[in-house]
């Protein structure tokens, strides 16, 4: 049994798969003979020494999280200020891995968590108490840098994906004497991967959507409604999939909550019902529009099973890598090939992942700028294929798990957080 424990958080928005991930340390860890806690609520819980001790927790409930959405330990929008800014937030954490002899460090979450894993690797010698730090992917924005796809997307594009084609279904139903546009808005501030994944409804030329509106792509009003036009009139209806971060030629955004959260960003949404006004006061069309928002990162009932492997396989990669002495790396996902689709588990230095936001290639935006290429179909589809489904019980709904989350006993004075 190696000396030391590992400790386990999670970090912002949570998807479908990231119990799958959790699981995946908690097993891998737990067959090297190595405790493992996890943070209540992420990097607050390890600033407020809130540890739950998972050893705790019965083999069963372990791998029931593979198939349970949510975060199992609670998760957090807090990003620690630079070591010169709050070197004081540092300390504490060093000194809670201290008093819990905690060697091993993963965090699970995206760009700015990978930016959080790399000071604390790097800070952690400095103050006597060396610690492996592994960043660990997840986010649904697909858009971690170096890794060819993030555990967490796969899911969302089949959700949407599939949405995108059954609201079609129904929409084309009705055309005739009732909605003739249907907008379904998704995720996706900068970055337009999960846009581009509501594509993957059309099967042959002319299937819905008709059109992608991505934040990559500057709103024109005048061509949109052109295209919404013809479109209508040719088939019978339009449907629209719209990102979130969709924006004008000046690059605002055309919907803005107003208010930014931890990480400094701005809070979106709105862009469908501002697009179906426009659709209605200019086009006379009946609408309706859908705003999925969490039902996107929760809907663990229609998992890709290509996505939840790689969440388990990037939760055990991590571990290995922590025993073995790797510090400041994040297991990411390879691909070696399209047909058949194959992929691997390789490190890659958090310095070279830390707050770089991969963009959806220009390569995968057909040219006049509302839909996909082939490309794009190319390296999305594969993300999305196999089913996952958790074990459903006589009740008709999934059998989801709830940990008992029992706290290891305090060590420390009781620590405040400010500026949240």
């Amino acid at each position: 049994m190696a000396e030391g424990k590992l400790l386990y958080a999670q970090s912002g928005g949570v998807t479908a798969v990231i119990n799958a991930t959790a699981a995946a340390v908690i097993e891998t860890a737990r067959a090297a003979k190595v405790p493992v806690l996890a943070a209540r609520n992420g990097i607050i819980g390890a600033l407020r020494e809130e540890l739950i001790d998972t050893t705790r927790e019965s083999r069963a409930r372990i791998a029931a999280l593979r198939h349970t959405p949510g975060g199992a330990f609670g998760s957090c929008r807090y990003k620690l200020k630079s070591i010169a800014q709050n070197r004081a937030q540092y300390e504490r954490l060093i000194e809670v891995f201290k008093a819990h002899d905690i060697r091993w460090f993963l965090y699970n979450g995206g760009n700015d968590s990978a930016d959080t894993a790399l000071k604390i690797s790097q800070i952690g010698r400095e103050l006597g108490h060396p610690i492996q730090v592994i960043g660990v992917p997840k986010t649904v924005d697909n858009d971690l840098a170096v890794t060819d796809t993030c555990p967490g997307f796969g899911s969302v594009a089949k959700y949407v994906a599939v949405s995108v084609a059954e609201a079609s279904l129904d929409v084309e139903s009705m055309c005739a004497s009732s909605t003739k546009v249907f907008i379904i808005e998704v995720m996706g501030r900068h970055a337009g991967w999960i846009a581009a994944a509501g594509g993957l409804a059309a099967r042959e030329a002319g299937d819905p959507p008709h059109l992608i509106l991505f934040p990559e792509v500057a709103f024109d009003e005048a061509k949109f409604l052109a295209r919404v036009r013809s479109t209508v009139e040719k088939v019978g209806y339009c449907t629209v999939v719209a990102s979130e971060g969709l924006r004008n030629a000046a690059g605002e955004f055309l919907a803005e909550a107003g208010t930014r959260d931890a990480f400094g960003h701005t809070q979106l949404g709105g862009v469908a019902p501002v697009l179906a006004q426009l659709v209605k006061a200019r086009l006379g069309y009946k609408y309706h529009w859908a705003l999925p928002d969490y039902l996107q990162r929760s809907a663990r009932h229609l998992a890709s099973k290509t996505d939840a492997d790689q969440a388990y396989a990037v939760g055990k990669a991590a571990v290995e890598y922590a025993l073995a002495g790797h510090n400041a790396v994040m297991p990411v996902i390879v691909r070696t090939s399209d047909a058949p689709y194959r992929w691997k588990i390789e490190p890659a230095p958090l310095a070279k992942i830390a707050n770089r936001e991969k963009k959806l290639p220009k390569g995968f935006i057909s040219r006049d700028g509302y839909g996909i290429t082939a490309a794009a179909r190319r390296y999305l589809e594969p993300l999305i294929r196999g089913e996952d489904p958790p074990r459903y019980g006589r009740h008709g709904l999934p059998e989801y798990v709830r940990l008992e989350r029992n706290l290891v006993r305090r060590k420390l004075p009781a620590y405040v957080i400010e500026d949240r």
